[in-house]
């Protein structure tokens, strides 16, 4: 159902869309992390090699790199971009060991944002022309220590966001967003 749905959205605004046909790929949105540079993709419950190898057939001027998840959900359950080269990361074990590998699959450096808790670095960063940096994080009650990190970006605009109730039943800030670059005339 999710997936018809969201067929329809996109076909609405007369995006291109690609469709898996092997029915033994497996991608799930939580485990592609797009730098602007790379795509790195999680192998995790939701997510299989097949479908990363799918992802990099369909975009094969970025490469595309992937990282093994343990003991999550998906990949962005504890990194997501906070920045055009920044990566916001969870402190646990395995956001570290994460992180890690991405960063010796990578030809680029990318600064880095660790925050205490892992749900807190799934953050959604935008660039808005007539707003600079704008990155949607996880409120200071939700998670304190967390969001003191992000109060640390004086170039972001910060949009703090109440996700408690969602959290609940998996959703993240990036699993219950779509971005789509359009222009305004929508």
């Amino acid at each position: 159902k999710q997936v018809e749905a969201m067929k329809r959205v996109l076909e609405s605004l007369n995006l291109n869309i690609v469709e898996m046909v092997d029915e033994n790929a497996t991608l799930d949105g939580g485990d592609v992390l797009f730098t602007g540079r790379e795509f790195f993709v999680g192998l995790s419950r939701r997510t299989n090699q097949r479908g990363a190898e799918i992802l990099a057939d369909t975009f094969k001027d970025y490469a595309v790199s992937t990282v093994p998840v343990h003991d999550s959900l998906h990949l962005k359950s504890f990194c997501s971009m906070a920045g055009p080269n920044l990566i916001a990361i969870g402190s646990s074990e395995a956001a570290q060991k994460a992180l890690k590998t991405m960063q010796q699959m990578s030809d680029h450096r990318y600064d880095k944002l660790t925050v205490p808790d892992d749900a807190a670095a799934n953050c959604i960063y935008l660039n808005i022309p007539s707003k600079g940096h704008v990155l949607l994080h996880r409120a200071p009650e939700e998670y304190p220590e967390s969001a003191k990190v992000f109060e640390k970006l004086k170039d972001h605009m910060l949009i703090p966001i109440a996700n408690t109730e969602l959290e609940k039943v998996d959703g993240s800030l990036t699993c219950c967003s779509v971005l789509i670059n359009k222009t305004s005339e929508l």
